[in-house]
């Protein structure tokens, strides 16, 4: 996966300050890692986002900062957003090390066309968009394909262990019996929306609970 190039500064507005920056066109972060103390950065949100268009999940990115000798090696680890304008209010990068082994979800795409929907008209669906894996960042794939030509019949499925991974880079800690696609039959995929709703509608929402990361970076 090659490498972009991104430049940042040192950001001495904090907290609800912040706002400021986004209305002047620059996007507030912060640097973080294994052993390494939060480093509050910004960086102009035009070519931020840029780059983010073009990128993968896990595209490894040379952050400049003015002021530093060398550049950082980072990976965007989380992105804050408005929920009604979809604005980047807010970017995490992890500086990672090209020596050590880390862990990424790495997004699964399917390929090709499937005789079962093609012949019999059955629905493809995509179970899983992502597995966790682990490897060197320069090893860590930009997306898995998985090919769904080799589903020619209806209820069949592809597995995590039928993806292409070349095992002696990454390791994957997602179950290989997890089924990441399979063709339906539609009168069964009717079935389960109809149960999916009804079972919607007996629920009360008690709130939603956020993971806790390993590490949190400072916050703004």
């Amino acid at each position: 996966m090659a490498t972009k190039d991104l430049k940042a500064a040192p950001r001495t507005v904090l907290g609800k300050n912040v706002a400021k920056l986004r209305r002047e066109g620059i996007t507030p972060a912060n640097i973080f890692g294994h052993k390494l103390e939060s480093t509050a950065v910004q960086a102009d949100t035009a070519e931020l986002l840029h780059l983010m268009k073009g990128s993968s999940r896990n595209q490894i990115i040379s952050l400049h900062v003015d002021g530093e000798s060398a550049p950082r090696t980072v990976v965007v680890r989380d992105v804050a957003r408005d929920p009604s304008t979809y604005q980047v209010l807010h970017i995490d990068f992890y500086q990672v090390n090209m020596t050590e082994k880390m862990r990424a979800q790495v997004q699964v795409v399917l390929t090709g066309t499937s005789d079962a929907v093609e012949t019999f008209g059955g629905v493809l669906l995509q179970m899983v968009d992502a597995i966790e894996v682990e490897a060197l960042p320069g090893d860590i794939p930009s997306q898995f394909q998985a090919d769904v030509t080799v589903l020619t019949q209806l209820d069949q499925a592809l597995h995590v262990r039928d993806l292409n991974i070349d095992e002696r880079k990454v390791t994957v800690f997602t179950d290989p019996d997890v089924v990441v696609a399979r063709v339906a039959a539609p009168r069964l995929v009717v079935e389960e929306e109809a149960a999916a709703a009804e079972a919607a509608e007996g629920e009360t929402p008690v709130g939603t609970e956020t993971p806790v990361a390993a590490e949190t970076p400072a916050a703004e």
